[in-house]
């Protein structure tokens, strides 16, 4: 059979382009600056109601702050003369001489002056420690939790405390206080909570009764009182009970209380990752012949904590910021320091204490939003993986 010249002209026709077409960049209404507020603040009538709502806030609040941060302060001085003085009738903004001059007592309390550089190197380590854990690509990351779990808190202890085998002069922890205490308090809260919170969520998610009525029990009662009341258990009630010679530091307490505290809200958020995994994970896992342990080191748990990354960040910010109520206990955290830094008869004016919570504010800001960031980062990366 031949082809007529018609079925011969449709033969020749290309449907199909063989040439790739040259990706064309979106309108200029979804790109640049213009794109991202159309879609982040202007993509529905709500949300434009909102965006005008808080711009006409930030108007009214921003201006004063500004104002009274750094157009009106005062920069230089000595005493509380020069934040007194009032210029062109106008009363003058934040006395940063006292927050200058304070400064030291903010960052290490009443710890001995010529011992402070154990401080500074403290916060070097720990600093180091961060950095070396959350960055993907630092050189020898197998290392990096022998030396943030297990390096860093014994040395950490001792140059501290002291240890006169090696001539470091012993610093009682009645003399801590300022961003150190803050710094420490958080620390191991942040440590401990989250192992601990994951043992405790594993246990009251298990079938054997005694564990999981000790797990139920304890973060029930942890979770259904203040940390006020923990503090105070802890610091008060915990020496009625025990030896004298074996009553543990004041500090020690507020941490064992606040690890615990935090532990059991950790719990409640692993176990919501728990449960958020599909049965057929566990099926899965246990199909190819993997033990409960490696179930959950290899298959379950990273899968849930990935899940519930926000929730526990959300949980290392409030208990960043609840450091401030060991100071009801007597320990002079960051904020205590300020306390009484402001009623300091040197420095008594107006626009003191403003200043020192000015400065209160701005440290808890700075650490709480890079946590934050951090956080968020951490979700987009894994979210691009995924899309992988």
């Amino acid at each position: 059979m031949t082809m007529s010249e018609g079925d011969l002209a449709v033969a020749k026709i290309h449907f199909v382009r063989s040439a790739t077409i040259e990706a064309k960049p979106p309108p200029v209404s979804m790109r640049g600056a213009v794109g991202w507020l159309r879609e982040n603040l202007l993509s529905t009538k709500f949300n434009i109601i909102l965006t005008l709502l808080i711009a006409l806030l930030f108007a009214w609040i921003v201006p004063d702050l500004v104002r009274f941060l750094l157009i009106d302060a005062v920069w230089t001085g000595a005493d509380r003369d020069a934040c007194r003085e009032i210029v062109q009738n106008r009363a003058i903004g934040a006395c940063w001489p006292f927050a200058f001059e304070r400064w030291p007592y903010f960052v290490y309390g009443s710890y001995p002056i010529p011992e402070r550089w154990r401080v500074d190197v403290f916060f070097s380590m720990l600093a180091i420690g961060v950095v070396w854990l959350l960055w993907l690509g630092a050189p020898r990351r197998g290392l990096v939790s022998v030396y943030f779990f297990v390096v860093l808190p014994i040395s950490s202890f001792i140059l501290l405390t002291g240890w006169k085998a090696i001539g470091l002069q012993p610093v009682d922890t009645v003399l801590w206080g300022g961003i150190l205490v803050t710094i420490v308090v958080a620390w191991v809260g942040i440590v401990v909570s989250l192992p601990l919170g994951i043992l405790l969520a594993l246990g009251r998610r298990s079938h054997m009764p005694a564990v999981r009525l000790f797990s139920v029990i304890f973060i029930e009662f942890v979770r259904g009182v203040p940390l006020v009341t923990v503090l105070f258990m802890a610091s008060v009630m915990l020496p009625l009970f025990v030896p004298e010679h074996l009553s543990p530091d004041k500090l020690l307490r507020a941490l064992i209380g606040i690890a615990l505290f935090a532990s059991a809200y950790m719990a409640e958020v692993v176990r919501a990752g728990l449960q958020a995994i599909p049965k057929g994970q566990f099926e899965g896992a246990m199909a190819v012949g993997l033990g409960y342990s490696q179930m959950m080191r290899l298959i379950v748990l990273p899968q849930a904590l990935k899940i519930t990354i926000p929730n526990i960040v959300n949980t290392y910010i409030g208990l960043f910021k609840d450091t401030t109520l060991v100071f009801i206990v007597g320990i002079f955290d960051f904020l205590h320091t300020v306390e009484v830094s402001r009623i300091d008869p040197k420095w008594a004016t107006p626009v003191t204490s403003t200043t020192g919570y000015a400065v209160a504010a701005m440290f808890y800001l700075v650490f709480c939003y890079a946590m934050s960031r951090y956080a968020r980062a951490t979700e987009a990366r894994l979210a691009k993986s995924e899309r992988r």
